[in-house]
């Protein structure tokens, strides 16, 4: 905070400091904001910067314990709970709008139209395994961490069923307060698994108020509606929240048959503790983890550059002339720089991660007056 006050009582732009030290203006931001100093001549930048104090009226001692506050570090070596990996929503500046041109947030997760989804391979083949077990049947679990695009893909399930006519009825169980235990919230039970279908299937049909003629009821019904020619896909968000009894039930609604007709199918979206709820090692839902295809929404990786491109084309903005060549990889660095989570590698190339991070970057650029957000401005954020 003492630097940050000295520079600003120079009355100097930012950029013509940084211009006096030898540095970029995004590498001095980082110095201010984070005391990440460059890793090439850091003695020499800061006996610059010291000079640059002193000579705009600064004292020596003042200028000397502003330097010595910050804390040098090396960039890429954040840990886990890195400001990036936490980084709130982003909204931008009036400043970045005007500098950038950008009428809108090129960024924002406002979805109007299938037009809007942007589908890498990977994306793809989980959008078509998910369409694939609401028509035939089955019991998926799809994956991914927070902002890695399952709410999207869900909405894109749902829109392809009504823009297409498909005879399928999704059924969405409310999770608003959904918990593994009652302490923490409410527990979804296979209950209210079944009155969810009702209400779904046969909304005007009256409840039956016994679990047992309820679970009839549930039968018969999806009996009479499958006869009629549909199909039925239950879609369970965050059901990393589901308790293990709750999964257990799940393959007794799967064996709701007619002949050799499955009356239901089951697409479970969780964040990566679901897969630790399915682990082979847990006998409690053995029964469900043999039956449970799962599939993971990876990373955006190469395909992160083609994201950003169609996030600037849907804003109808040039991408180069917000955007430097060198800015992305910094991104992709940044985002999967030398972490570990239980010893191994982890990317946090996700949209919401890289949506976060640009915004801010993009803001940055226009506070001290970059053209363009390049690599140095990623890595002072």
């Amino acid at each position: 905070m003492r630097l940050k006050q000295l520079l600003e009582g120079l009355g100097q732009p930012q950029r013509a400091v940084a211009d006096a030290v030898g540095i970029s203006p995004a590498a001095l931001s980082a110095i201010v904001t984070r005391g990440v100093w460059p890793r090439r001549d850091t003695e020499g930048v800061k006996a610059r910067l010291l000079d640059c104090l002193t000579d705009n009226g600064a004292s020596k001692a003042a200028a000397l314990a502003a330097l010595n506050e910050t804390k040098p570090g090396k960039p890429g070596t954040e840990s886990m709970e890195d400001d990036t990996m936490l980084m709130r929503k982003q909204t931008l500046t009036p400043q970045a709008k005007r500098q950038f041109s950008l009428v809108s947030n090129p960024f924002s997760d406002d979805l109007n139209g299938p037009e809007d989804v942007w589908l890498s391979g990977d994306l793809r083949y989980v959008r078509e395994t998910m369409l694939s077990t609401a028509r035939h049947g089955g019991l998926l679990a799809v994956i991914g961490e927070s902002g890695s695009g399952k709410s999207t893909l869900r909405k894109d399930l749902e829109n392809r069923v009504q823009a297409d006519g498909l005879p399928i009825v999704l059924i969405q169980p409310y999770v608003l307060a959904s918990e593994d235990n009652d302490k923490q919230g409410k527990a979804l039970k296979s209950i209210h698994l079944a009155e969810s279908i009702l209400y779904s299937v046969a909304p005007h049909a009256k409840c039956m108020s016994s679990p047992e003629a309820r679970f009839r009821q549930v039968h018969q019904v999806l009996r009479d509606s499958a006869r009629a020619g549909q199909r039925h896909c239950m879609i369970i968000e965050e059901a990393h929240s589901l308790s293990h009894a709750t999964l257990k039930h799940l393959k007794r609604f799967l064996e709701l048959e007619d002949g050799f007709t499955k009356l239901l199918s089951v697409i479970l979206i969780g964040q990566t503790e679901l897969r630790t709820k399915l682990g082979e090692a847990d006998s409690t839902v053995r029964e469900v983890v043999q039956r449970c295809e799962v599939v993971d929404i990876n990373p955006l990786g190469n395909d992160l550059p083609a994201y950003v491109a169609h996030k600037f084309q849907r804003a109808g903005v040039d991408m180069s002339k917000v955007i430097a060549d060198d800015a992305l990889k910094a991104l992709a660095d940044k985002l999967s720089g030398p972490r570990s989570k239980g010893g191994r590698a982890v990317s946090l190339v996700y949209p919401l991660a890289v949506n976060n991070a640009l915004v801010a970057s993009i803001n940055m650029a226009a506070h001290i007056g970059e053209a363009r957000v390049t690599a140095d401005v990623i890595n002072s954020i």
